[in-house]
C-alpha cells in the first residue's frame, strides 16, 4: 500500500508549479532551463525569486534539493524550501511534506504529521492530497481505520478527475471496502482512469473483461487494456499478456510473444511469470526463445503512471 513514489513527489510540484500563472519573465526562463536540464541555469535564477518568497520557486527548489539537480543532493535543504512554500499556502509542497513525514524519507516516519500536512492541501481542494488522505484511513495509516471515511475521499478526489483516486475508488468496490461489492460501478471509474492512462487502471479493465466482473466477457478488449498497462511497465498486466499470447486468447497463439511478456515480468519480480516463461519455453526452439529474450532486451516502457494505488 503506497502514496506516492518518490520521484512523484517532483512531479506533483513541477507540475503545479508550470501550470500555475506566474509573471512572466524569471520564472519562465528558470522553468525553461528546468526542463531542458540546465539545473545549473535554472538555479540561479529560481534562487532569488524563492528568496523574493515566490512559493512556486521555493517548492521547486525543494525538488532541486531533494535530487541533487544542480546542487549537492541536501534533504535538509530540500525540507527547509518545502516548508517556506508549505507554510505559506503552497498545496504541492505541503503535499509533498506529508510524503517526506509518512514515507520517512529523509526524516523519522511521522504519519500524524504527514496526515496533518495532506489535510492542509486537500481542504485547498488538491485532488492528490484528497486521495492521500483517503489512503490514509483505508489502511489506518495516523488515523483509525475507516473504510467509509477513505470512500468518500477518494470519491472527492475521483470527482475533481484524478485518476489515481478514481482508480482507488474502483478497488473499494471491487474488494467491497465501505461500499456493496459493484463490479459495475468498478469499471465505470476504472475506465475514467484508464482513459486518462493510469496504467493501474487500465489492468482493472483488461481484469474485469478478461472475467466478466461488470461487463460482457471479451478477450480481446482484455489484451487491448492489459497491452496499455504492460507497455507502461505494469508487472501483471505483462504476466497477463504472456498468458494471452500462450492460449491464443484474445490474440493468435504466439510462444515468442508470450515467452517475451513473461520474461519482462519476471524481470520485475513477478514470481508466476518465471513459471509462465519455463512453461512456454518447453514448446519453443532455441532460436526462438533468443528471439523472444532479444525482444526483451530491446523492449522501452512507454510513459509511466508515477502514482502508486493500493492493493
Amino acid at each position: 500500500m503506497y502514496l506516492v513514489y518518490k520521484r512523484a513527489i517532483a512531479i506533483i510540484l513541477l507540475m503545479m508549479a508550470f501550470a500555475a500563472p506566474t509573471a512572466a519573465g524569471p520564472f519562465e526562463d528558470a522553468a525553461d532551463a528546468y526542463g531542458n536540464g540546465d539545473y545549473a541555469t535554472a538555479l540561479q535564477l529560481f534562487r532569488p525569486l524563492a528568496d523574493q518568497g515566490m512559493t512556486k520557486a521555493q517548492a521547486i527548489l525543494g525538488v532541486m534539493y531533494a535530487n541533487g539537480q544542480g546542487v549537492e543532493k541536501s534533504d535538509a535543504e530540500a525540507m527547509k524550501w518545502y516548508r517556506l512554500a508549505a507554510d505559506r499556502g503552497d498545496a504541492g509542497a505541503q503535499t509533498a511534506l506529508g510524503v517526506i513525514y509518512v514515507n520517512g524519507l529523509g526524516v523519522p516516519k511521522d504519519p500524524n504529521k504527514g496526515l496533518e500536512w495532506f489535510r492542509k492541501a486537500a481542504d485547498q481542494g488538491y485532488a492528490n492530497a484528497q486521495n492521500n488522505v483517503g489512503t490514509m484511513y483505508e489502511i489506518g495509516n495516523g488515523v483509525a481505520q475507516d473504510y467509509t471515511e477513505a470512500m468518500k475521499w477518494y470519491r472527492i478526489a475521483a470527482d475533481n478527475g484524478y485518476a489515481n483516486a478514481q482508480t482507488n475508488l474502483a478497488n473499494m468496490y471491487i474488494s467491497g471496502k465501505g461500499v456493496p461489492r459493484d463490479y459495475a460501478e468498478a469499471v465505470k471509474w476504472s475506465r475514467l482512469a484508464a482513459d486518462q492512462g493510469f496504467a493501474a487502471a487500465q489492468y482493472n479493465l483488461a481484469f474485469a473483461y478478461a472475467n466478466g466482473e461488470g461487463v460482457s466477457q471479451d478477450h480481446t478488449e482484455a489484451v487491448k487494456w492489459s497491452r496499455l498497462a504492460a507497455e507502461q511497465g505494469h508487472t501483471t498486466a505483462q504476466y497477463y499478456l504472456g498468458i494471452a499470447y500462450a492460449n491464443g486468447q484474445g490474440v493468435p497463439q504466439d510462444f515468442v510473444q508470450a515467452y517475451k511478456w513473461f520474461e519482462l515480468s519476471a524481470a520485475r519480480g513477478y514470481k508466476d511469470a518465471i513459471q509462465g516463461r519455463e512453461i512456454v519455453s518447453g514448446r519453443m526452439t532455441s532460436e526462438q526463445v533468443a528471439e523472444a529474450q532479444k525482444l526483451a532486451r530491446e523492449w522501452k516502457p512507454t510513459q509511466q503512471s508515477f502514482i502508486a494505488t493500493p492493493k
